[in-house]
């Protein structure tokens, strides 16, 4: 097998050519199991699916879990998705034939586990996984919150919402104070408020940033773990959160609504 055959670029459009991808997307979606897989209020077909296989093929590159076929003509892995009978998804690839267009595989289908086509692999590639310790998936309410504040301000005001992104810091500070004293005491009721996101090889939490209405969330704070307490020093649009969430598991719908 030659070895550009072999190569795990990080990207799956350098490890692949995606012809008609949005199409194939669409076919995904209706493939697997009922799944809210758009931004409520975006115009956009199925951004959080596009994003999650994408990412998801970033992780199965790191692991290095991609199955080839008999013939070394074939590859595939694991979409972590199920149809609506619990049956695996797989994306498959074949040699890209198409000149001029540099990947050496291009996408074939996505299939499920008991298609004919998938016996040509000897062994079917396993799921993404990102965590060792499922403790890091459940905020310890017993850990101090330290957030900075400032930091947060000065490097996101552009994803806060109006009025508060035209707000001075100062007065834009004391509704994020509240808003995380709020979220501190949601979390203390519910352990499901905070959802595990993967970012750059760790876990972090996300929870309810909730500036004006209590029960709707305008950010998503990002929580860190330090060991001995949390730090939160950024946050995220509700559908940047839901992306990242998304590569885990699927949220909890209570307050994370893209």
């Amino acid at each position: 097998m030659r070895n550009d055959k072999l190569d795990l670029p990080e990207n799956l459009h350098q490890f692949a050519f995606l012809p008609r991808f949005s199409e194939n997307i669409e076919f995904l979606a209706n493939l697997s199991e009922d799944e809210d897989w758009k931004y409520h209020h975006t115009e956009s077909d199925f951004p959080i699916l596009e994003n999650y296989i994408k990412y998801t093929y970033r992780r199965l590159a790191e692991e290095k879990k991609i199955s080839y076929s008999r013939e070394g003509t074939h590859c595939c892995i694991n979409t972590g998705l199920v149809t609506r009978n619990q049956e695996a998804i797989f994306m498959v690839f074949d040699e890209n034939k198409i000149e001029d267009v540099e990947p050496y595989w291009h996408f074939y289908k996505f299939l499920r586990k008991g298609e004919y086509e998938l016996s040509k692999f000897p062994k079917l590639p396993e799921m993404a996984f990102y965590f060792d310790d499922p403790a890091k998936l459940v905020y310890d309410v017993k850990k101090e919150l330290v957030a900075n504040v400032e930091h947060i301000i000065e490097d996101n005001k552009n994803r806060f919402p109006e009025p508060y992104c035209s707000m001075n810091n100062y007065q834009l500070q004391n509704s994020i104070h509240g808003s995380i004293n709020s979220a501190k005491e949601r979390v203390k009721r519910s352990y499901k408020t905070a959802v595990p996101q993967y970012y750059r090889n760790n876990i972090q939490l996300l929870v309810p940033l909730c500036l004006n209405d209590p029960k709707i969330a305008d950010l998503a704070l990002v929580v860190e773990d330090y060991g001995l307490m949390y730090r939160a020093s950024t946050c995220l649009t509700l559908d940047m959160a839901i992306n990242n969430a998304r590569q885990i598991a699927r949220p909890d719908r209570d307050w994370l609504q893209p």
